[in-house]
């Protein structure tokens, strides 16, 4: 995120996109956070959302990551 001064004394926020921390098929060991409001566990590498179906707070698990958006991922328990 870049901030520039502009006329009037206020910001312009430029957003840079950053690139997926996680890349598809990718399988990591992760630890879930939370839960989403649909009651999918949830948790977040750098910024970056990972949904996980049928995932409890505090579950270590490992997953495999099914599919990539721009703000988020959805994984799938492996083991």
């Amino acid at each position: 995120m870049v901030h520039r001064r502009v006329r009037g004394g206020k910001f312009k926020i430029k957003y840079e996109e950053k690139p997926c921390p996680v890349e598809l098929g990718q399988e990591i060991d992760v630890t879930i956070i939370d839960l989403a409001p649909s009651g999918d566990g949830r948790l977040s590498i750098r910024g970056y959302s990972i949904l996980v179906p049928k995932a409890k707070p505090r579950d270590n698990v490992k997953i495999r990551i099914t599919s990539i958006d721009e703000k988020n991922a959805v994984g799938q328990i492996i083991m």
